[in-house]
């Protein structure tokens, strides 16, 4: 019974957060009511106002391409194109005319011109994804175009002006690739007039049952299956999981549940996260105790980054009893800012 109560009085909190983040408005389709997310959300609002260049940093499925989407939609040039282009999914080939065009005739299979991506975004936003693929002969090009807003389609002699906002994404080191020549650094400083990181998933725990809950929301009205709850064992394989692929992975691991799922319960099994889960053997009252102790404290810890006299206030105890239970807990003193 009073598993059955923890479990429902969770699922209320959590709805209660979630619908706290809803109701000041997911941000252009952007949820997280973690800290950093915040911080992302503001440079994002910040940087809207202008037309300087961007360069999106983080690891795969963070959600860049939808970082660069809320610029756009947030700057003056919300009703011109947004164009995206992904450098590391076209052969090297094909790419040069893939961005700026090309003239009828210019190579084999060129039976007419054709205008590439930079032109198309034309009074809008052009972004592009994995600009560390980018090849150094393109690099050059482009680095060009930034600087004059013109450019010469493939094959071509006359010089087009073009008025488009460059975005830009990466997962790659690009200061490390500068300095390996494997990217020119005058066009790294002309991409990363201002630069916004995405935490990875990993990085907002607390984050992770509201994205989790507002996929599974959307997911079960689009296949007809309302009213799906995640089990406890599965809320438990979401936090304790790692999440390598980030937001991304959450959300196909959840689509996939809804489908797969036969009853009203979303299990770990159903998200395949059985060995995440770990064991459900019963665990006693002081292991219980301690669990949710250094989760509190260490949430609390995070949220002053770090400092223990506002960290002590929060939790009501002094600062010499917040170090013991830190000791006890085994929470070290380079794990306290949460980083």
């Amino acid at each position: 019974m009073l598993k059955r109560c923890f479990y429902v009085a969770q699922l209320e909190k959590e709805h209660r957060e979630m619908q706290k983040v809803l109701g000041d408005g997911d941000f252009e389709g952007m949820l997280g009511g973690s800290p950093k997310m915040q911080e992302v959300f503001a440079a994002i609002r910040k940087v809207a106002t202008s037309d300087a260049p961007v360069l999106l940093l983080g690891e795969s499925g963070t959600g860049k391409e939808m970082a660069a989407l809320a610029v756009h939609r947030r700057s003056a040039r919300h009703d011109g194109p947004f164009v995206a282009i992904n450098c590391g999914a076209i052969p090297e080939s094909l790419l040069e005319s893939e961005l700026f065009g090309h003239e009828k005739g210019s190579f084999t299979g060129a039976h007419a011109q054709r205008k590439g991506r930079i032109e198309t975004a034309a009074g809008g936003t052009l972004f592009l994804d994995e600009i560390g693929e980018l090849p150094l002969p393109l690099q050059v090009k482009l680095l060009r175009f930034l600087q004059e807003q013109r450019l010469t389609r493939v094959g071509g002699r006359e010089e087009i002006e073009i008025d488009v906002r460059i975005i830009a994404a990466t997962n790659a080191d690009l200061k490390q690739a500068t300095s390996q020549g494997k990217f020119r650094e005058d066009l790294y400083y002309r991409l990363a007039v201002v630069t916004i990181a995405l935490p990875p998933l990993r990085e907002r725990p607390d984050d992770v049952r509201l994205l989790a809950q507002s996929f599974l929301q959307r997911f079960a009205v689009e296949n007809g299956k309302n009213n799906l709850v995640f089990q406890p064992d599965a809320l438990k394989a979401l936090i304790r999981y790692n999440w390598p692929g980030n937001v991304r992975e959450l959300e196909n691991r959840v689509k996939r549940a809804v489908i797969m799922a036969d009853g009203r319960r979303l299990t770990a099994q159903d998200l395949e996260l059985t060995q995440a889960a770990g064991a459900e053997g019963a665990i006693t009252l002081k292991e219980a105790r301690e669990n949710l102790e250094r989760e509190m404290i260490q949430q609390t810890l995070q949220r002053h980054s770090g400092k223990i006299s506002s960290a002590a206030t929060e939790l009501g105890i002094s600062r010499p009893t917040l170090y013991e239970l830190m000791e006890k807990l085994g929470i070290t003193r380079e794990s306290k800012s949460g980083d």
